[in-house]
């Protein structure tokens, strides 16, 4: 289903996409490619919404930081001082997070009105981003492919070419809270990654792949987030062809449990800590799946680099359970 859902200072308008399988119905704008909703039964059939997201269009106008449920790129995460080198040239970005890049730049993919098609059991978002946006080099021709599978498990696949040598890191930047309302620091999360990069007082990463054992970073047994995570995880697996089971989150009080599996080497655990009214610090978890941020000045890192003649694609699969 199709719906206006408003429209921006120019005239554009923002259309929202209602998917419904499974028991689960989730519901997609066109701006920003922000999946504002996504409601699931607990263990007593109960449905709540386990994504905070605003009501109305212009809460995602007036609050952009927290890019509630966007898919953010051409590079998710950080880029440190808004620069990186490739093939010999120092391209200079937007620094948006100063003096870093953030998520794309100042105008990154979730402040833009993507087109949205409709396909088989979920919608196809694409865009073209010009050479030189936001610094990128390259003429980036990005889809982002949102389904609900029979078991109401939702995907989302993202595919890009380029005209020439570019960097490309896109993820979902989903605040989850199986509760439906309320705190989450009391969710367990599990995650299959035995080490994590350290990061600076920029939260740029040092380099270091930092053994999780013995530190507050171990949460390869199930344990409660709390607060004050903002780092990215290295998952044990590596990049993949296909998705792998990364992460599980469980609410104890609703039963609903939220799995993770992608292609991505990285995981990024966000407690949210810093989040606009109507909401409060620690009412949700992000667990944006990634690439390491500051990849294109890490050559140790998994590269982000995209060539003329190659396809970026990255596949990430959110599970829903109750028990």
């Amino acid at each position: 289903m199709n719906e206006l859902f408003g429209t921006l200072s120019d005239g554009t308008p923002v259309h929202r996409w209602t998917l419904e399988r499974g028991g689960v119905r989730v519901r997609v704008l066109s701006y920003g490619g922000i999946v504002q909703s996504v409601e699931v039964p607990d263990r007593e059939g109960r449905t709540a919404d386990v994504v905070l997201g605003f009501s109305d269009l212009d809460g995602y106008l007036q609050h952009p930081e927290p890019y509630l449920g966007a898919l953010v790129g051409r590079y998710a995460n950080r880029i440190a001082g808004a620069r990186f080198p490739l093939d010999g040239y120092t391209y200079a970005l937007a620094p948006n997070n100063s003096p870093n890049s953030l998520h794309g730049g100042e105008r990154g993919f979730d402040k833009r009105v993507w087109e949205v098609t409709p396909i088989r059991h979920g919608v196809r978002l694409s865009r073209v981003s010009p050479h030189g946006e936001e610094g990128f080099p390259g003429r980036l021709e990005v889809t982002a492919t949102y389904t609900l599978d029979a078991s109401g498990a939702l995907g989302l696949t993202y595919e890009a070419v380029t005209d020439a040598p570019t960097v490309v890191n896109l993820t979902h930047h989903g605040y989850w809270n199986l509760a439906g309302s309320g705190h989450a620091g009391g969710h367990e999360l599990r995650l299959a990654a035995s080490r994590f990069t350290p990061v600076d007082a920029d939260l740029i990463p040092t380099g270091v792949l930092e053994d999780v054992n013995g530190s507050r970073f171990d949460f390869r047994t199930a344990r409660k987030t709390g607060s004050g995570y903002d780092h990215n995880f290295v998952l044990d697996k590596g990049v993949t062809e296909t998705p792998q089971q990364v992460a599980e989150l469980h609410d104890p009080g609703s039963g609903r449990t939220l799995t993770v599996s992608t292609t991505e080497p990285g995981l990024q655990l966000y407690t949210a800590d810093h989040l606009p009214s109507p909401f409060a610090p620690g009412d949700g978890i992000a667990l944006e799946t990634q690439h390491f941020p500051d990849s294109p000045n890490r050559p140790e890192f998994p590269s982000t680099v995209l060539r003329p003649g190659e396809v970026f694609r990255s596949e990430t699969v959110y599970a829903f359970s109750a028990r």
